[in-house]
């Protein structure tokens, strides 16, 4: 049934994810051996927000090995040079609420849906939707066997069809831990006796709990117990609404029905508590106004050209989803409404210094991997935040995040080599990282736009739209 969440889930990661096209053959990848250096080329400083210019950068075996001013830093005979000049060089981005394929290595669909994700220049991914394969999928990466971006993944769900007792839930999450899986995925169900359980199961195992807020925990509770990410902006418009007027709502979509009711003196409370808390916020704005927005479905469909790599009986199913979840939605001036709350408690939570990372939801209904991102990082810019803090949220905010500014988030010897090589400055105009892209490095492996484009085209050949 449509209305619920499992539902949707289940209906759109077994369409979007596991019936990928067979364009799947590797991208061709530079000789390990070989070192690559970027040369005069303009650094984006994530930290800052500012430019250093003529800078060179040597990349050696995955890693960022020198930088330097332009003639400083000596090349070792047989480099690889690329020509920075009037360039710009950023780190990758992060995906931070993605849904992987469960699906294993082998599966040319997952090598498609990972290879979406590089084009765009997203080279980590957060899984959010956990399947054991995943972890496989994650090995061959590492191993070099297959090209994709970093993977950190979440649990099963906890939550909808497999929400867990109190009693149970200390063995799911010791498994979790055993399997090696990095985070617990708290999705819509579990009370508050099974919230605290998973907390304090996850702790034991050094697991973080990230994802949704539980309507029975609230989002205080839900700071309280370590959560360390909201998701979706969950429970910011329903705790709006009176406790007595949502008693009885439907997870998710029924906040349309009482969203007439909402008392914006109580935002500032909610957002002072998540900054108190200092959670970050992972709010896939763009996915959220597909679902209550009113722009009709077969318009978003003709003004979205990115579907066509993904199979057309994945986007004819999500055509016919999201006209069956606007229905179960129901209440189309509610529906505004809530779009119209959600982006008042970004713009609240950004202005009262609440953190962000940037995160799509993708594939969801129309959101296509990696290009999602671009409309996302757009919708922010458009909601107050410059290009700059844009940026930083899927850079440097997210290494910090994962204690790991020693490895990654800006342009630093040491550091992991993903990049992104851009004809134009995206500190003036963020469209720059969507459109002008010179070609994405991930972990060492230069993708030209050239092979980028083919690439992508040949998946768009396969799925004949």
């Amino acid at each position: 049934m449509i209305g619920s969440r499992s539902s949707i889930l289940h209906l759109l990661c077994g369409l979007a994810l596991l019936t990928l096209g067979q364009a799947s053959a590797l991208a061709e990848r530079a000789d390990p051996a070989q070192q690559l250096a970027f040369e005069g080329v303009a650094l984006i400083d994530t930290a800052r927000g500012t430019l250093v210019e003529n800078q060179t950068v040597l990349v050696f075996d995955g890693l960022i090995q020198a930088v330097g001013d332009r003639g400083s830093v000596e090349l070792p005979e047989g480099t690889r040079v690329i020509d920075g000049s009037g360039r710009y060089l950023m780190p990758g981005l992060a995906e931070m609420h993605g849904h992987l394929p469960f699906a294993g290595p082998d599966d040319p669909a997952v090598a498609d849906l990972l290879f979406l994700y590089l084009a765009n220049g997203v080279t980590l991914v957060r899984g959010m939707q956990g399947h054991p394969d995943q972890l496989r999928v994650r090995q061959a990466i590492e191993a070099g066997e297959l090209l994709g971006p970093r993977l950190v993944l979440g649990s099963p769900a906890m939550g909808w069809g497999n929400t867990p007792t109190a009693d149970v839930a200390p063995g799911l999450v010791q498994s979790f831990a055993e399997a090696g899986f990095d985070l617990v995925k708290i999705g819509e169900g579990p009370d508050p006796d099974a919230h605290a359980a998973l907390a304090s199961a996850a702790a034991e195992h050094g697991l973080p709990l990230a994802g949704h807020v539980p309507d029975k925990v609230g989002l205080e509770a839900a700071m309280a117990a370590g959560q360390v990410t909201i998701d979706h902006l969950d429970n910011y418009v329903e705790e709006l609404v009176p406790a007595e007027k949502r008693a009885d709502i439907a997870p998710l979509w029924g906040v349309a029905s009482v969203a007439d009711q909402a008392d914006l003196g109580r935002l500032d409370e909610l957002v002072q508590l998540t900054v108190a808390y200092g959670i970050p916020q992972v709010p896939t704005m763009v996915l959220w106004e597909t679902f209550f927005g009113g722009e009709p479905v077969e318009s978003i469909r003709a003004n979205m050209p990115e579907v066509r790599y993904m199979p057309r009986e994945t986007v004819d199913g999500w055509v016919t989803s999201l006209e069956r979840l606007r229905n179960t939605i129901g209440h189309p001036a509610g529906a505004r409404q809530v779009v119209t709350l959600r982006r008042l408690a970004f713009q609240r939570l950004h202005q009262a210094g609440a953190p962000f990372l940037l995160g799509t939801d993708s594939p969801q209904l129309f959101s296509v991997p990696g290009f999602s991102t671009h409309r996302e990082m757009a919708l922010w810019v458009q909601l107050g935040m410059t290009p700059a803090e844009v940026i930083r949220t899927g850079t440097r905010d997210v290494a910090e995040h994962f204690d790991e500014l020693d490895q990654a988030g800006s342009v630093e010897p040491g550091k992991r080599a993903d990049l992104i090589l851009l004809n134009a400055n995206p500190l003036k105009d963020i469209g720059a990282i969507a459109n002008a892209r010179v070609g994405v490095m991930a972990n060492g492996d230069w993708l030209s736009r050239a092979e980028i484009e083919g690439r992508l085209e040949a998946i768009a050949a396969a799925h004949e739209h």
